[in-house]
């Protein structure tokens, strides 16, 4: 036994854990962001030469060892409610890996409620494990749902994961729907639960002990575009600090993961915050974050994954102790609860494919029709949020893509949701304006100059059909 086990827990191999998993299992998986989640066990799995059709359900986004290995191995026919490798994105658009995507914040609940089916067995990862309890590694999500749902736990205890992790989690589950009560949170930095996830002692059926350590994020230098929009927003975001008494005496912000988010965290010592309290509530600690800690601009971050590049992980696991006074991490059920962003007034900053004319923001299919990732936790934050900002590119493909487009090919978030919208060439305030000012603020705003005068023209044409939201149509 090591320091990582306490108790008569049952240690076993990769291969004879996996052998605890029927052929037609729904498993349930940890992880968000590509870590924290179990690698032996998926690995064994794929490699067994069983004909396996699983349903693979995760809080969020995993690695290759499930959804590039697993899935080369013909193993998963089913997959909810997120995914993240080129693989698993191909297997989704051919159909022949049935994958719905679903919102983060609901996600644990589903679980519980049996909405894909019973939780056959539970193969989460951790740093130490016990009799009834186990502390996850780099990420939460919603591995508390998954234990909880599940009718078996398959725990991997990953050695090279730091035990000093155990400082970050905050680990609060809500109780049951209809009685659930408020979440006793109020500020971002704040503790309210403990490190521990706990479960039916019954339920545990193996122990893998592990040393494959996550892969990290890799990030791109940002771009001449990601530094204008990163530019217009602190800009937009500092009138809006002296004019809405919202944030008066604290700001809260959440930025979608990325290079992006990267870039727009990088800009935020250009903002004049003055003596307000400034922290991040949002799903994924990111390196921006890091040095938005160690400058002192950030007074707590609050997320449920580490998202972190090579060299952000190494730092971070070299000084956890120093970070977990002003980090923590939490179920996705929290960081993303409707009650908790709303309460705390947070800035949603998330990124889209396109947005059309009249302010819907399409997330996640390519023309409509090809799915990218997911949708996330953007949903969860746009329609909770006192503010909710898109940020995007005006185009892509070296300029011959608009992406302020008549129409999107798919709607994600509602123009009902969505507040301003930023671009490399500028701001649109969408409050309170009606469709057709909309899409004047978008055009002369937000739209590239060599694709204004098509818009402007479809805009034209369209006024001319009239309707509350003009189109052209093919009627």
């Amino acid at each position: 036994m090591t320091e990582r086990l306490e108790g008569d827990v049952p240690v076993q191999s990769a291969t004879t854990a996996a052998s605890l998993v029927r052929e037609t299992a729904t498993l349930a998986v940890s992880g968000f962001g590509r870590v924290g989640y179990p690698k032996a066990v998926p690995l064994a799995l794929a490699e067994s030469g069983r004909d396996l059709s699983l349903t693979v359900v995760s809080g969020g986004s995993v690695g290759e060892e499930i959804d590039t290995e697993l899935l080369a191995a013909d193993a998963i026919e089913r997959r909810f409610p997120y995914q993240a490798t080129p693989e698993a994105r191909e297997a989704a658009n051919r159909g022949t890996v049935a994958y719905q995507d679903r919102h983060i914040e609901a996600f644990g609940d589903e679980v519980r409620q049996g909405h894909y089916g019973a939780v056959d067995v539970a193969v989460v990862e951790a740093v130490a494990v016990g009799e009834d309890w186990l502390i996850p590694s780099t990420s939460l999500g919603h591995t508390p749902a998954c234990v909880e749902a599940a009718e078996r736990l398959v725990v991997e205890v990953n050695e090279v994961q730091p035990l000093a992790l155990q400082a970050l989690h905050d680990v609060y589950v809500p109780d049951p729907v209809p009685h659930r009560e408020p979440v006793p949170l109020t500020s971002p930095g704040e503790r309210i639960g403990g490190p521990r996830i706990e479960f039916d002692p019954a339920k545990l059926s193996a122990v893998v002990l592990t040393d494959r350590p996550d892969s990290p994020y890799s990030f791109r230098e940002p771009t001449r575009e990601d530094e204008a929009i990163a530019v217009n927003l602190a800009t937009f975001l500092s009138a809006e600090l002296e004019r809405n008494p919202t944030f008066a005496e604290s700001v809260r912000l959440q930025f979608g993961v990325g290079s992006l988010g990267n870039a727009l965290m990088g800009e935020l010592g250009r903002i004049e915050f003055g003596d307000r309290d400034v922290a991040y509530y949002g799903e994924v600690v990111q390196d921006g974050l890091l040095d938005l800690v160690d400058d002192g601009s950030l007074s707590a971050v609050s997320a449920t994954s580490l998202a972190l590049s090579e060299t952000g992980q190494r730092r971070l696991f070299e000084r956890v102790e120093r970070y977990a006074e002003r980090v923590v991490l939490r179920p996705a059920e929290i960081t993303n609860g409707a009650e908790l962003v709303n309460r705390l007034g947070v800035v949603a900053v998330n990124s889209a494919l396109e947005v059309d004319l009249y302010g819907h923001v399409n997330s996640t299919h390519v023309d409509g029709t090809h799915v990218m990732n997911g949708i996330g936790g953007s949903a969860d934050f746009f329609r909770n949020s006192p503010l909710s900002i898109v940020t995007l590119a005006s185009t892509a493909r070296d300029g011959a893509l608009n992406r302020i487009v008549p129409r999107v090919g798919h709607v994600d978030h509602t123009e009902h949701d969505v507040d301003v919208v930023v671009t490399d060439q500028g701001v649109a305030d969408l409050r309170g304006s009606a469709p057709r000012e909309r899409a004047t603020l978008l055009v002369e705003n937000c739209a590239h100059p060599s694709f204004q005068s098509s818009l402007e023209d479809y805009v034209d044409r369209a006024n001319t059909a009239g309707g509350h939201e003009p189109h052209e149509t093919d009627r």
